[in-house]
């Protein structure tokens, strides 16, 4: 019998593929909780963000603040393409958004999760969900695996799939785990420009974080950015957080976001469009005309951020109030105080050793016979179905090694 530990799109995929491969073979999927396919539900907001729609393997793999390098190879087995065309093959139709996210057309993670579900019965994959693995340990030539209810089963190869409990399996078998700790999170900030602002958008912005023991350069990320009730969010803030995930959780998740929210404009391009504005626009007050492409009640706070007065007139202005605003647009500080994540959703960075996996197969170089996938590994992305496809990526490869073993 082969054993996948873990309901989720990686243990699926895995299953599928080795069922597909070996249709001969006892494959029984073991899911602690009561339901399978957790994170496919609730992704996207329902609706499942499946996979990216860049071609480039390289661009896909740079996604990837840590395993990009190791899913390279990987990708050219099973990418985006290919993930689009399997669901596509088992009549789920899917659509590829303005910025490149890829979703059913149906709207719903239903549609998703019917296929793979669907797969696995026609199949014949066995899936006990409410079962979860106490221990796995290696025995004649396989393994034994320690239910939770008591029960002991016989396995000639096993998948690990899952996260955290995956994580103990695998140490407990030898295997090195790098500490997991959150990825893919919002940012707490009760900064007084934010006050009143919730629900505001800018279509790009550019945000750095700063602070005692952040590097001086590098940490920054750009795209679009939302103001909300507790702070900051939107793909840019979620990228930086994803790239700096250790470091932010080094220091506590306490340090300052620098905001450039003019990144199309250098500082000199700025002062001098705000003095033509003020030259053509001199009896207007500062706070309510703005010469630049951001949300009224932003610039509005932004003006006072500089220390403007709000009966302040363009002709008025003058240098230093003027570089005070520069300022204002190019380097806003917002202290951060603490994060957000996505309650079952969120991501994390951590987990297996990537130098102890065969990339190849994806089976273990310390235990043969184990294979790993997903959220086991330490691999996170990026928005934009980018996680997901490393699932379904590594789970492919999975179970094409466990057919062949």
């Amino acid at each position: 019998m082969d054993i996948i530990v873990g309901g989720g799109p990686a243990g699926f995929f895995g299953a599928i593929t080795l069922k597909s491969l070996a249709p001969e073979r006892d494959v029984l999927l073991l899911e602690k909780s009561a339901d399978v396919l957790r994170k496919v539900k609730i992704s996207g907001g329902g609706r499942c963000n499946v996979t990216t729609g860049q071609e480039n393997l390289r661009t896909v793999a740079e996604g990837y603040p840590r395993g990009g390098k190791a899913l390279l190879g990987a990708l050219h087995h099973f990418g985006p393409a290919q993930t689009r065309a399997w669901f596509e093959d088992r009549g789920v139709p899917l659509k590829t958004e303005a910025d490149g996210r890829v979703f059913p057309v149906s709207n719903s993670s239903a549609s998703i999760i019917e296929a793979l579900t669907g797969e696995a019965q026609r199949l014949g994959v066995r899936v006990e969900t409410g079962t979860a693995v106490k221990s796995l340990n290696r025995h004649d030539a396989g393994f034994q695996v320690e239910l939770s209810d008591g029960r002991l089963l016989p396995a000639q190869r096993a998948l690990l799939a899952t996260g955290g409990g995956g994580h103990r399996l695998a140490q407990a078998l030898g295997h090195t785990v790098m500490d997991p700790v959150p990825s893919l999170f919002t940012f707490n900030s009760e900064a007084p420009l934010l006050e009143g602002l919730a629900g505001v958008a800018v279509p790009q912005a550019v945000v750095r974080a700063t602070g005692p023991g952040l590097p001086r350069k590098g940490l920054e990320q750009s795209g679009p950015l939302l103001i909300t009730h507790w702070g900051v969010s939107g793909p840019a803030v979620l990228r930086l957080s994803a790239w700096g995930a250790r470091l932010l959780a080094e220091c506590g998740y306490h340090f300052t976001v620098l905001v450039d929210w003019c990144p199309d404009l250098t500082r000199e391009d700025l002062a001098a469009r705000l003095g033509d504005w003020a030259g053509d626009n001199s009896r207007k007050q500062v706070s309510s005309s703005c010469p630049v492409d951001l949300p009224r009640r932003l610039w509005t706070a932004l003006v006072g951020q500089a220390m403007i007065p709000a009966a302040r007139t363009w002709g008025e202005l003058g240098h230093k109030m003027t570089n005070r605003l520069v300022e204002a647009l190019k380097s806003s500080p917002l202290p951060v105080q603490g994060k957000s994540t996505f309650k079952e959703e969120f991501v994390t960075c951590g987990g297996v050793d990537l130098r102890e996996v065969d990339f190849s197969t994806m089976e273990s170089r310390c235990v043969p016979g184990l294979f790993l996938a997903g959220e086991v590994l330490d691999i996170d992305g990026i928005t934009g179905g980018y996680n997901f496809q490393s699932c379904w990526t590594t789970g492919f490869l999975a179970g094409q090694g466990l057919a062949k073993n």
